[in-house]
C-alpha cells in the first residue's frame, strides 16, 4: 500500500478536522494514512514547529486556522514546499460573510465555549446512562427519544451517540415471553422508536458476545428459529404501537442517528 502523510493543524482541538479526515480518507483504501495531528497552535513558534515537521514529512495539509497571519504563514511555508494545503473552514466562513454581509469573529475555539449548549450536552449524557437498558423507566417521560429493540440492535452506542448531540436518548430491551413495561404505551412525550436487524447479523453479533464472554452457544440467543420468531414478534408490537422501525442492519451508529434526529425534527 502507498503511504500518505497527512497533517492536520487546528488552533483548537481538531475535531473538525479528524472528521473530515475520516469521511475523506475511506474513499481511498488503497493508501496508508499517516495522520500527524497537530492541535492549540495558536502562535508563530508553535507553527514553525510544525512547519519543520512537514517538511520532514511532506504530505497533504489540512486546517482549520481563524487566525489569517498564521493561515498565511502555513500556506506560503507549504507553497514553497510545494505541499497542498487546505484551510476546510476558509470558503465556508467566506460564504457566511457574504451572504450575511458580517464579519466572522476569527475567535480559535470558539465552539468549545462552556455554554447552554455544552452543559444540555452533559446532562444528556447522564440521562442516557441512568436510562440504559430499560433503567429508570419512570423517568422515560422525560427523554427525547426512547429506543425499544431486540438484543443486540446497537440501542446504548446509538443512544450514548445522540446523547453526544444533546438528546436525551433512552434504551428499552424488547425480550421474548416478556411483557414490555406498560409505561411505553403511555408515553406522550418522547418519539418511540423500534430498531431491527436482519437474523444473520443478529446471530453473529450475538455469538461473536458470548464467545467474547465465554459462554456456551447452545441457547435460544442464538438459535436461528428462536432469533427469527423474536425478530417478528417485536416487529407486530412495534407495528401495533405505530412507532417507526429502522432497521439497522446495513446502517452504522451515525446512521441510524441520523434517522433518528431526522423522525425527532419532524415531530
Amino acid at each position: 500500500m502507498k503511504k500518505l502523510n497527512l497533517h492536520l493543524l487546528s488552533d483548537a482541538t481538531g475535531e473538525t478536522l479528524q472528521m473530515v479526515a475520516n469521511a475523506t480518507k475511506i474513499q481511498f483504501p488503497n493508501h496508508e494514512t499517516i495522520e500527524h495531528i497537530w492541535s492549540m497552535i495558536r502562535n508563530k513558534s508553535q507553527l514553525q514547529n510544525v512547519i519543520d515537521n512537514i517538511q520532514q514529512n511532506p504530505g497533504i495539509v489540512l486546517c482549520t486556522l481563524v487566525n489569517k497571519e498564521l493561515q498565511r504563514d502555513l500556506v506560503a511555508s507549504c507553497r514553497t514546499l510545494n505541499i497542498p494545503c487546505v484551510d476546510i473552514l476558509d470558503p465556508i466562513i467566506r460564504e457566511f460573510k457574504s451572504y450575511l454581509h458580517t464579519e466572522s469573529q476569527n475567535e480559535p475555539g470558539i465552539q468549545h465555549k462552556l455554554d447552554d449548549e455544552y452543559y444540555q450536552r452533559i446532562d444528556a449524557m447522564h440521562f442516557c446512562l441512568a436510562h440504559d437498558d430499560g433503567q429508570n423507566i419512570n423517568g422515560l417521560n422525560k427523554a427525547d427519544v426512547v429506543l425499544v429493540g431486540v438484543s443486540r440492535t446497537s440501542k446504548t452506542p446509538t443512544c450514548m451517540y445522540l446523547a453526544n448531540k444533546g438528546i436525551k436518548a433512552a434504551n428499552v430491551p424488547y425480550v421474548p415471553e416478556i411483557d414490555p413495561p406498560k409505561i411505553l404505551n403511555e408515553l406522550n412525550g418522547p418519539v418511540v422508536i423500534g430498531l431491527t436487524n436482519t437474523v444473520d447479523r443478529l446471530l453473529e453479533l450475538r455469538l461473536n458476545r458470548l464467545h467474547h464472554l465465554n459462554q456456551k452457544t447452545d441457547s435460544a440467543y442464538v438459535n436461528e428459529t428462536s432469533i427469527e420468531k423474536e425478530i417478528k414478534q417485536a416487529r407486530v408490537y412495534f407495528n401495533k404501537n405505530k412507532w417507526p422501525i429502522i432497521d439497522v442492519a446495513r446502517r452504522s451508529i451515525e446512521e441510524t442517528a441520523a434517522k433518528i434526529l431526522m423522525f425527532l425534527s419532524h415531530n
